[in-house]
């Protein structure tokens, strides 16, 4: 098994941030259908861009050898948790 490190910027990289980019271009296709930002439209938007702040920093911090075995873990279960769930959602 590859390091909890490797796996979870894999993870990242390949199915994460892609998903929340598919998000951020989905959100701006709806404001330019609409002409229009509504207020829930600029927080789903905002939230988001905040996101994948969140997720850039988490790659920083693997290339920074500053992510413990512990907190690896535990971020990697977490987000294949949400990723489970999200994939469940979509079947129902």
């Amino acid at each position: 098994m590859k390091k909890c490190d490797v796996q979870l910027k894999e993870l990242i990289e390949t199915v994460v941030l892609p998903d929340i980019e598919d998000s951020i271009d989905y959100i701006f296709e709806q404001i330019a259908e609409k002409k229009d930002a509504s207020e829930e439209l600029n927080k789903e938007l905002a939230q988001m861009h905040e996101m994948r702040d969140d997720f850039n920093e988490i790659l920083k911090d693997i290339e920074n050898r500053e992510l413990d075995k512990e907190e690896c873990q535990e971020l990697y279960e977490g987000i294949k948790a949400m990723i489970d769930d999200m994939e469940l959602d979509d079947e129902i």
